[in-house]
């Protein structure tokens, strides 16, 4: 039987991902933690199907040892912002494929440089999985091949409800990007961009509407470039309620630096927001709506593909989409060694199969100048 372990398998979103493998596959899920309480917790809410194990993933010996014997490790312990690359080092030394739900950009890179060594040992690293990075990324695949030639703008927009469902690591993750400015690539060259800026009301689809978004710094606005040369990428990420936006943008603009910057001042925020949506989720939901715009010529014409996806809750849909990915490698059906973000290893096709088998659905539109498809 198959072994898959999920590394920080007691948060929400790891939890949904074991939930998902257990419903989907037949292998053997093993989730971990530091905390033998929390283990004991998920894996009752697991219905005791899960295996457990204590790991402190910083202890090497501890981590070479959990990773031995299993079939694939899924990373599900963030933030990444906070976390280094040995968990996939250990990962390619054993020959054990890899899967992650990293959602920071210089994690993401630091991974991606081993992928002559995940080559060279055979081992299939999936980065960035998940549902935004993650099942976005396979969406902007899907609309850049509708065009011929290649498109020349890529938007990935994004909204959450209240905690998304996610926990206060989420929370915490959010804050940490509004630390600095980061690089964007516009017009065909990288520019900075100050975070929770150039605010833009889109539409998704429903319960949500015409919800605000704002510039935010994503892996795949440097994925996406890399994969496919198009002149502009842009990641926009807004919250529901919108008065959350406007804290948000205040805490981005207004605290000094050296205050947001700091530790401290990460976690007392993340936890007085984790006890804020505790209270606003009760009416605003915790789901996940993601629109994706590509725009440039087909056939000669000005052409703009849409396509948008929600979900009631964003740590379950996350939870899918890694757990779609671990299925894929399970039965070989998914076999690229190498580390890779998920628009360059999966293609449209076992996407989508992953997609149906979870009912999960994405709309999409192309739209031309006279003509709607």
């Amino acid at each position: 039987m198959a072994k898959v372990l999920v590394i920080g398998g007691c948060g929400r979103i790891g939890t949904a991902i074991a939930r998902d493998v257990l419903a989907h596959t037949d292998a053997e899920v093993i989730i971990t933690g530091r905390n033998p309480q929390s283990v004991a917790a998920a894996v009752e809410r697991l219905d005791a199907k899960a295996q457990s194990q204590i790991l402190d993933i910083g202890n090497q010996t501890q981590l070479q040892a959990a990773i031995a014997p299993v079939d694939i490790v899924v990373h599900a312990a963030g933030p990444f912002h906070y976390r280094d690359t040995s968990v996939l080092q250990s990962c390619i030394q054993q020959g054990v494929n890899y899967i992650d739900v990293s959602d920071e950009r210089s994690f993401t890179q630091k991974a991606l440089a081993l992928h002559q060594d995940a080559e060279a040992a055979g081992v299939t690293a999936i980065v960035n999985t998940g549902v935004f990075p993650g099942i976005s990324n396979s969406m902007v695949r899907k609309g850049v091949e509708a065009f011929d030639p290649l498109p020349d703008s890529i938007q990935l927009s994004y909204i959450v409800a209240g905690s998304g469902g996610a926990g206060v690591t989420v929370m915490r993750t959010t804050f940490i990007g509004l630390q600095r400015p980061f690089e964007a690539w516009l017009d065909g060259q990288w520019q900075m961009v100050k975070p929770y800026s150039d605010r833009e009301t889109l539409t998704f689809p429903p319960p949500y509407g015409p919800s605000p978004v704002y510039w935010y710094d994503m892996p795949e606005a440097t994925t996406l470039q890399q994969t496919f040369p198009v002149n502009s990428v842009i990641t926009k990420f807004g919250i529901v309620p919108d008065f959350y936006n406007h804290a948000t943008w205040s805490m981005a603009h207004w605290l000094p630096s050296a205050v947001l910057q700091n530790r401290n001042t990460v976690e007392f925020l993340a936890q007085v927001s984790h006890w804020m949506t505790d209270i606003t989720d009760r009416f605003s939901g915790t789901g996940v709506a993601m629109r994706c715009d590509v725009k440039g010529q087909h056939e000669g014409q000005s052409a703009h593909y849409m396509s948008s996806f929600v979900h009631e809750s964003a740590a379950v849909a996350a939870g899918l989409g890694t757990g779609g990915v671990v299925e894929l490698l399970l039965s070989g059906e998914l076999q690229q060694p190498g580390v890779y973000p998920p628009e360059q290893a999966l293609p449209t096709e076992l996407f989508m199969t992953a997609m149906t088998s979870r009912d999960l659905r994405i709309q999409e539109a192309m739209t031309l100048p006279d003509i709607k498809v």
